[in-house]
């Protein structure tokens, strides 16, 4: 997420009222997480295990929970609670805003576009040419949805990420401050539910086509051309590269890549980085071949104990 305007890291500071190791007029222009950083960008870390990953990240303002040494050409912010001031950041830079009509009237919506009765457009929707946009869509602020998209009744775009950390008083949620970016082509079924990132987009490829049922976790990028089958669960911070196809109830883990044109058989659960060009299926996930062999070999277990005794 980037910042309408250049601010200060005093000026960062003042806001959350937390010390600061850099200089001053050191440029803060936006904020992300730790796999979309880019230089100007603020990265929050509070675990020890993950210092160094963030320190070294591409993020050139680190918001962190113990002061260390501050990597060259960069610059710290020191709080007792970089989870809660990360929150703070987001509500400050995309607060939320009411809406009291069906369309806002800070949407834009193209020629020929068709939205049906009972859907809601957010604040700051952007929607492209000749989309059909059935009844009973939900499309939450800043979405942007593309030319020629279809989007079918009862899907949600924008949701909040399924992001919590636990506190002894229960689980504190981090803000969602992102978008869903919806590209040219694209079809979404019924009842699908597609979560928007928690500062960066969730996007959804050219041409991809989405079945009944499909749920998108925040931050994940889904290709061009790609076919997801009714009941599929992708996870957050997931990468789906272009044409790969997966089959009804696939379930994924998260932060992991399916590589181009893969094809992942039904029910299967991908619990971990697949290349593309293959045919995948079972839980564990391994290459469909592999995994109907040793289907077919524990078919033959109660004849080779008949033989045994």
């Amino acid at each position: 997420m980037k910042f309408q305007k250049i601010h200060s890291l005093q000026e960062i500071a003042n806001l959350l009222n937390c010390k600061f190791i850099g200089d001053k007029d050191f440029q803060v222009l936006g904020m992300n997480e730790i796999h979309v950083v880019e230089p100007g960008d603020i990265v929050f870390v509070d675990h020890p295990k993950y210092y160094d990953k963030a320190l070294q990240s591409a993020a050139t303002i680190v918001l962190i929970n113990k002061e260390v040494e501050c990597p060259e050409g960069k610059a710290l912010l020191i709080s007792d609670d970089p989870f809660r001031d990360f929150n703070i950041l987001t509500r400050h830079f995309k607060p939320f805003q009411f809406a009291n009509v069906a369309i806002a009237p800070t949407a834009e919506i193209g020629e020929g576009t068709i939205i049906q009765p009972n859907t809601f457009v957010g604040n700051h929707v952007k929607i492209g040419k000749n989309c059909l946009i059935h009844s009973n869509v939900s499309i939450y602020d800043y979405t942007v949805i593309g030319d020629n998209v279809i989007i079918h009744a009862g899907t949600i775009l924008g949701a909040d990420a399924f992001y919590y950390k636990k506190r002894p008083e229960g689980f504190d949620q981090l803000v969602s401050g992102g978008r869903v970016v919806i590209e040219d082509n694209v079809g979404i079924g019924a009842l699908c539910t597609i979560d928007k990132g928690v500062t960066g987009d969730t996007t959804i490829g050219a041409g991809t086509k989405l079945d009944n049922q499909v749920h998108v976790g925040h931050d994940t990028v889904i290709g061009k051309k790609c076919l997801i089958a009714s009941q599929t669960g992708i996870a957050g911070c997931v990468i789906i590269e272009d044409e790969v196809t997966m089959w009804g109830q696939v379930g994924t883990t998260s932060g992991i890549t399916i590589g181009t044109k893969a094809v992942v058989m039904g029910q299967t659960g991908v619990t971990k980085s697949v290349e593309g060009g293959k045919s995948y299926f079972g839980t564990p996930i391994e290459e469909s071949r592999e995994k109907l062999k040793q289907l077919a070999n524990i078919k033959k277990i109660p004849e080779i104990l008949s033989k045994l005794k």
